[in-house]
């Protein structure tokens, strides 16, 4: 069920729009990050597709469309992954076997991102969301207030040592957010939005762009977030409960896609920019 969270400030106030300070003027999806970055997008969403993935790799979703039984989908894509970036054997691929991270996949990295947002799995998935989606960075182990702050840098060291020995665990992330797209549009294809919650001991961490009535703000929040679809679940993590109408296809990864791992509080992976959000207490 989708929240009715309207006002009367159309989304094309100044506002609304991703502001250049959280934005890249290049990407590598199918839109710009000014458009799919601003308020306009949320309300009116489109799909979102990084470029040549779903091309190249059209075997596998050819054979994904095929299979009715989602669990069977899952485990085909695994195996998929497994196969195609050699995460069994990451020797063939280059890797240092039983040396550094050569075995660091997209489910440790996934794995990494729940246990610790700020952590350099977590730097490594905000780095993919800059380059695919052209949305930067803003937090960091704490706001990053611009080129020369010691956070930035701070930023730049995780997400070096993240990638380092890695088997392109950016072009994995790729396939993940196009997997994952292509189940949430499968299980239900008419669902734009989903509403997802989060919860917050302080709203004085955001930025704030406009206030639309007494409890909805215009909020620009970090280019990867943290959401759960369970309202309970977030009211443990926070005084505060965020509620956002998230368009699906800024979804990268949700706790249930790949059946047996990362069973979670309900979590969702969110693409950030600007939101419409509501807050109150739980």
């Amino acid at each position: 069920m989708v929240t009715d969270m309207s006002s009367s400030t159309p989304s094309n106030a100044p506002d609304a729009t991703l502001p250049t300070r959280a934005r890249l003027p290049i990407n590598r999806c199918n839109l710009p990050s000014v458009i799919l970055g601003g308020l306009t997008f949320q309300d009116h969403p489109h799909a979102l597709e990084i470029d040549g993935v779903t091309t190249f790799h059209a075997d596998l979703f050819a054979m994904l469309t095929a299979l009715d039984d989602a669990s069977e989908r899952a485990a085909q894509f695994q195996d998929y992954m497994a196969v195609q970036f050699r995460l069994e054997t990451p020797e063939d691929a280059g890797g240092e076997k039983g040396r550094g991270r050569a075995k660091a996949d997209y489910l440790r990295l996934l794995r990494g991102w729940f246990f610790d947002a700020d952590g350099r799995e977590a730097a490594v998935l905000k780095s993919w969301a800059e380059s695919r989606f052209g949305l930067l960075t803003r937090h960091h182990k704490g706001r990053i207030e611009g080129p020369d702050d010691p956070l930035l840098a701070g930023f730049f060291k995780d997400r070096a040592d993240g990638l380092h020995n890695t088997n392109a665990l950016e072009a994995q992330l790729d396939l993940v957010h196009a997997y994952c797209q292509f189940e949430l549009a499968r299980h239900d294809p008419k669902q734009p939005h989903l509403t997802l919650y989060r919860g917050v001991n302080h709203l004085d961490g955001f930025e704030v762009l406009d206030h639309q009535g007494r409890n909805t703000q215009v909020m620009l929040l970090n280019n990867v977030n943290s959401f759960t679809s369970n309202r309970d679940t977030a009211g443990a993590f926070g005084d505060y409960i965020l509620t956002v109408n998230v368009p699906l296809s800024k979804i990268v990864f949700y706790c249930g896609l790949l059946p047996g791992r990362m069973q979670g509080e309900h979590e969702f992976i969110v693409l950030g920019g600007v939101y419409k959000v509501k807050s109150d207490t739980f």
